[in-house]
């Protein structure tokens, strides 16, 4: 969902997989504490799950 709406509204993004990457693994971990995906980061704001009220805030605030 959160691929779709980003594409929708063409925002680029960088998709990391977790599984594969384990740096970013520990950096979403020490910041978020969940391992919970997706993970969002908008100006260095974490939003875990596709909660587009707040990922559309932050697009307003950090775009």
């Amino acid at each position: 969902m959160a691929r779709e709406y980003f594409d929708k509204l063409k925002i680029s993004y960088k998709e990391i997989n977790l599984e594969q990457d384990h740096a970013a693994m520990h950096y979403i971990m020490s910041k978020s504490g969940s391992a919970g995906v997706p993970q969002i980061e908008i100006g260095g704001e974490l939003i875990l799950g596709f909660d587009r009220p707040r990922i559309d805030a932050a697009l307003a605030r950090y775009r």
